[in-house]
């Protein structure tokens, strides 16, 4: 049985994570989707509400847990049995970074690979901070993360905006 762990901050899930969740559920048994408390940025919603929100949106691939960490990711995947780490990679601009952290991560555990996905096509421009700068301007973001999620995100700027 193999393990995936694919981390992010996940504020807020979209369509683009989703999409990927979607295709590891083919590749990999089991999906642990890791919800980061990353302090270093201000997040719309709480580490809780945002696995709250990534249980409900990814509840349909029965394959996929969703649950927080903080602290290092590879400790995490060792907890978890995990032998890929999961990325996504939308653009080349992602790329060097992400480049970092797989290299960072295969010195402190080289027994853990990571692996890269892309999303489909329509998500490739999307990602969570223009999302929550979309939304926090009353903006449409209906196509781009699941019903509940923009429920959410015009709950949190609807109070704002008032």
């Amino acid at each position: 049985m193999i393990t995936a762990i694919y981390p992010g901050t996940f504020d807020p899930i979209t369509n683009g994570h989703t999409d990927i969740v979607r295709r590891a559920t083919r590749l990999f048994d089991k999906v642990v989707v890791a919800v980061a408390l990353n302090t270093g940025k201000e997040p719309a919603c709480t580490l809780d509400r945002r696995v709250e929100l990534a249980k409900t949106v990814l509840a349909e691939f029965d394959s996929v847990e969703v649950k927080s960490f903080s602290g290092l990711l590879v400790d995490l995947a060792k907890t978890e049995g995990a032998e890929v780490i999961l990325r996504g990679l939308r653009a080349v601009s992602d790329f060097e970074h992400e480049f970092q952290l797989a290299g960072m991560n295969r010195r402190l555990a080289p027994e853990i690979e990571t692996m890269f996905l892309t999303p489909a096509e329509r998500y490739t421009f999307t990602s969570s901070s223009l999302v929550r700068n979309v939304a926090a301007h009353g903006g449409d973001v209906s196509s781009l993360v699941h019903p509940v999620v923009e429920a959410a995100l015009k709950d949190k700027y609807s109070i704002e905006t008032e």
